[in-house]
């Protein structure tokens, strides 16, 4: 981030300079007016069309706009309201977003006057072309973004470029570099290896980080974890240690934990860990976009600025995954281990199964439960997570200089069977701030529908894609009892009009949303035998 850049409390919105100011001349003074609007991340105010400033200042709708109060300046989005009963003449109207950044009462003076265009708009224009930028070319891009002087109309321009010019592999290097560059960095002197697990997502109930962190730290190697928020999923990691424990951690409190404890569960957007990410991500999100480049750049990113000096990476393939072919799978693990060589960081690519989720549960408490029942041992815990979390632990585990290869899997699971990965896990989550949830009878949402199957036979095929919008069709990751509860995984005999899943929704609406999805198609296909994969086609290592 620039020199004499300040960041707001929160370290969401940078608080910005007004370089033209002076030049401009004073601006008319305005009365602060909160309107409890949630505009998502981003800073948005209101003025009336006949308000005096509107009409001297000749502002625009969408117009971006500079507004000052109290010593602090933010850029923010105008809208222009003809409702006259919503603000006064001279009021301007605060968004959540932006009360909260400018931290005003009502009624307080503030000015506002036009923005100046991004001093990386050029670069931004040449990218919308289709042309190839230079690392400088993206540093200016991803200061501008961090410091929030992008509209989201600007960062959706950017993210669509980006996808649908793909970046190639210098270039996802340099975007690399540029999101590490501009927030904070963790360091751990003295600790070497510090380890971490990421997967690049697309598998419902995929909640393998929760259990490999507290083994991993149990063994004593420092592993600070941190996640986003979900983008296109019913649930991130983030998303899903949040029922059990503070996620929002300050950076300082952050380390302090790592510290003690050898490892977190913790959103890296609080610590301003590559916050650029978090920006790029408040618009990938609504548009369902995860181009390879910025995948690539925001997972590594986020592991370099946390301190990281090796990382297993989790490519799950399957026919509804993210990544559908051996050719996709391998391509992008190249990708990836050619920004982390030149970064500096030991990676260690693992392609999985994704066939079908993992777990049962699909949203935020589900996939909670899951994992306390895998950590406490119980009986009827999900066995496919538990091998498969056991499995990319012991691969992290095997980053440790003494420990022979070979033995990662036989440590990580005698450190999960014996409780010490449960007692490390509860010791974290106390650390970051325990929340109050009954693992074993989680509050879920009041309103359910289960969904049967229409012919007797196997459960041949599961589609995660389609189970994930069906799930964020009930509310997930939102409303954090929503989701979807498998009953049934592949392979599984079921019996004509048993249930194939169970739907959780808090309101009707979003019930109905749901079941209407589902009934067009279930996501579940159910023949006489499970179908074959083709070796050639799909070789997962588990």
């Amino acid at each position: 981030m620039p020199a004499g850049m300040p960041l707001a409390d929160d370290r969401r919105h940078p608080v910005v300079s007004a370089p033209n100011a002076s030049a401009a001349g004073p601006a008319p003074n305005l009365q602060a007016r909160r309107i409890g609007i949630d505009t998502y991340r981003e800073n948005v105010v209101y003025l009336r069309r006949d308000c005096p400033v509107v009409r001297a200042e000749g502002f625009q709708a969408l117009a971006k706009v500079e507004v000052t109060a109290g010593g602090r300046t933010i850029l923010a989005v105008l809208n222009v309201v003809d409702d006259q009963r919503l603000l006064g003449e001279c009021e301007l109207g605060l968004s959540e977003e932006t009360w909260t950044q400018l931290a005003v009462a009502d009624g307080a003076p503030l000015t506002v006057r036009h923005a100046e265009p991004p001093p990386s708009m050029w670069a931004l224009k040449r990218k919308i072309g289709g042309e190839r930028l230079a690392a400088e070319e993206f540093a200016a891009i991803v200061r501008d973004i961090a410091a929030h002087r992008y509209s989201k109309i600007e960062l959706a321009a950017f993210v669509v470029a980006t996808d649908q010019f793909a970046l190639d592999r210098d270039e996802v290097l340099y975007l690399t570099q540029a999101m590490v560059d501009v927030g904070q960095r963790l360091a751990w002197p003295q600790q070497h290896p510090v380890v971490d697990k990421h997967c690049i997502g697309g598998i419902p109930g995929n909640r393998t980080s929760m259990l490999i962190v507290p083994i991993v730290a149990a063994h004593g190697m420092l592993i600070p974890k941190t996640s986003s928020r979900a983008i296109t999923s019913p649930a991130g990691t983030a998303d899903t240690m949040d029922v059990l424990a503070e996620v929002e951690l300050p950076f300082e409190r952050l380390r302090e934990i790592v510290r003690e404890h050898h490892g977190c569960l913790a959103w890296g957007g609080r610590a301003a860990l590559s916050p650029a990410d978090d920006v790029l991500i408040s618009v990938e999100r609504p548009l369902s976009i995860d181009a390879p480049g910025q995948l690539v750049a925001s997972i590594l990113s986020k592991k370099i600025a946390a301190g990281s000096t090796h990382l297993v990476l989790d490519i799950p393939l399957g026919p509804t995954a993210k990544v559908r072919s051996m050719v996709q799978a391998q391509r992008l693990k190249k990708l990836f281990e050619y920004v982390a060589r030149h970064v500096g960081m030991t990676l260690d690519v693992v392609i999985t199964d994704g066939r079908q989720p993992v777990g049962r549960g699909i949203g935020p408490r589900l996939e909670a439960r899951d994992v306390m029942q895998v950590l406490h041992g119980e009986a009827d815990a999900p066995a496919d997570l538990r091998n498969k979390a056991l499995r990319l632990a012991g691969r992290v585990l095997e980053f440790d200089p003494d420990l022979r290869g070979g033995d990662g899997f036989a440590l990580a699971r005698d450190i999960l069977d014996s409780g010490r990965a449960r007692l490390t896990m509860a010791a974290i989550i106390a650390a970051q701030g325990a929340r109050e949830f009954d693992w074993r009878n989680p509050p879920l949402a009041a309103m359910t529908h289960e969904v049967t199957a229409g012919e007797a036979g196997v459960v041949t095929a599961i589609d995660c894609e389609r189970l994930s919008r069906i799930a964020r069709l009930a509310g997930a990751p939102n409303a954090a009892g929503a989701g979807v509860d498998l009953l049934r995984k592949i392979g599984d005999p079921v019996a004509c009009g048993e249930p194939l899943y169970r739907i959780y929704a808090d309101t009707m609406a979003e019930l109905q949303f749901a079941r209407e999805v589902a009934t067009r198609a279930s996501g579940f296909r159910v023949g006489q035998e499970p179908e074959a994969e083709a070796a050639s086609e799909f070789a997962p290592e588990f």
